[in-house]
C-alpha cells in the first residue's frame, strides 16, 4: 500500500514538473516572437506609406499617406475654432506634393530636437474661405476669398510643435487668436515662449517656409503662392 502512494505521489510530481516547463517553455516562446512580431508590425505600417515617386510637386496629397511621424488637431473638423462650426466634414490634411516633402524634411529637424509638427489647418476649400471672410473680413487675419489664401493653394499650414509624448510646447496663446500677443515681433514674452516661436520659425525657414508677422502658427511654402486656388473636398474614410 505504502509503495501504491509513493508511486502516486512520484506521479503527481512529475505532473507538475512538466506542467512546470510546459508554461516555461510557453514564457521563452513567447518571448522570442513578441519582438519579431513588433518588426514585422513596423514593416507593415512602414510598407502602407505611399511614395511621391511619380506624382508632380503640385499633385494634392493626404500627408498621412506619407508619414506617420506627425500629429493632427484638425480645428475646422471641430467646433473648437474661431467660426464656433464645423466646417470640414473629417479631419485630413492635405497638401501638395512640395509642400508634404518640405514638412516631412522640416519635421526631421524637429524629431532631432525632440519635437514634431501638429497640424491645425492645412489645404482649405475655397468655400471655407468665404465663410472666414465674413466672421473677419480683415486681411490682416483671414485672406480675400476673391483673390484666394494660400490654404486655398495647398502651399500652407497651420502648425505648433509638441514633444515626443505628445504635450504641446507653450508658444503663448492658441490657434487663431487674434491679437498682439500671436504676433512675432512681440518680444515682451517669457523666454520659454520666445525660444519655443524661434525653434518653429527658424526650422520652417530653413525648409523653405515664411511666416506672417500677426500668427505664429501660420508657414506659407515659398513657391506656393504661385498654385491655383482649389475647392475640392477630400473623401472621409471610415
Amino acid at each position: 500500500m505504502k509503495c501504491y502512494h509513493l508511486f502516486l505521489i512520484a506521479l503527481i510530481v512529475l505532473g507538475c514538473r512538466q506542467e512546470v516547463v510546459k508554461k516555461q517553455n510557453v514564457t521563452e516562446i513567447k518571448a522570442k516572437i513578441k519582438p519579431l512580431v513588433e518588426v514585422e508590425t513596423e514593416s507593415v505600417q512602414e510598407k502602407r506609406l505611399k511614395s511621391f515617386e511619380g506624382l508632380a510637386d503640385t499633385t494634392f496629397v493626404r500627408l498621412a499617406d506619407f508619414s506617420n511621424g506627425f500629429a493632427y488637431d484638425l480645428r475646422y473638423a471641430t467646433e473648437n475654432n474661431f467660426l464656433k462650426a464645423k466646417v470640414y466634414d473629417c479631419a485630413e490634411c492635405y497638401t501638395r506634393v512640395k509642400t508634404a516633402k518640405a514638412l516631412i524634411e522640416a519635421n526631421k529637424d524637429f524629431l532631432r530636437a525632440g519635437a514634431k509638427i501638429k497640424f491645425f489647418d492645412c489645404y482649405r476649400p475655397n468655400s471655407v474661405q468665404y465663410k472666414m471672410w465674413e466672421i473677419v473680413p480683415n486681411p490682416q487675419y483671414v485672406a480675400n476669398p476673391v483673390k484666394g489664401s494660400i490654404h486655398n493653394k495647398g502651399g500652407a499650414v497651420d502648425i505648433t510643435l509638441v514633444d515626443l509624448d505628445g504635450n504641446e510646447l507653450d508658444m503663448g496663446t492658441d490657434f487663431d487668436f487674434f491679437g498682439k500677443r500671436a504676433y512675432h515681433d512681440n518680444l515682451d514674452l517669457p523666454e520659454e515662449i520666445l525660444a519655443n516661436r524661434k525653434l518653429l520659425k527658424e526650422t520652417m525657414e530653413a525648409h523653405g517656409f515664411w511666416s506672417i508677422r500677426t500668427e505664429w502658427w501660420h508657414y506659407n511654402l515659398s513657391s506656393g503662392s504661385n498654385d491655383r486656388v482649389a475647392n475640392f473636398k477630400w473623401e472621409c474614410k471610415d
